[in-house]
């Protein structure tokens, strides 16, 4: 049993201690580009539900859903000096709204079936 445990390591926890290394490079160099940490985050969540899909193991939507909108959240970062935008756009509120509406009508959703 310890060996299979071992060939088997838990994604999530592999996934939050690169959510840990890639926080704590973001604050050692705090020179890279703004919405870098962003896009990691992103590509971490998208990854571990991509490894549990390979692996047949149940995904979660609601790091789907945080990890596409972490992607978008460092896009739209990076692109910011890009865009010209003669106002300061209000990207994290605009995406932990989105973020709230979306696991609302999960719950509604899902409240209608029962």
């Amino acid at each position: 049993m310890e060996n299979t445990r071992k060939l088997n390591p838990d994604l999530g926890t592999l996934a939050w201690g690169a959510l840990f290394i890639l926080w704590g490079i973001t604050e050692m160099f705090p020179s890279l580009p703004e919405g870098t940490g962003a896009i990691g985050i992103g590509i971490i969540l998208i990854g571990l539900n991509l490894a549990r899909l390979w692996k047949g193991q149940p995904t979660s939507g609601f790091t789907t859903t945080f990890g596409t909108l972490a992607l978008l959240l460092g896009a739209l970062q990076l692109a910011r000096p890009y865009l010209h935008l003669s106002f300061e756009l209000p990207i994290f509120a605009i995406l932990l709204l989105a973020l709230g509406l979306i696991m609302l009508g999960s719950s509604l959703r899902g409240s209608k079936k029962s």
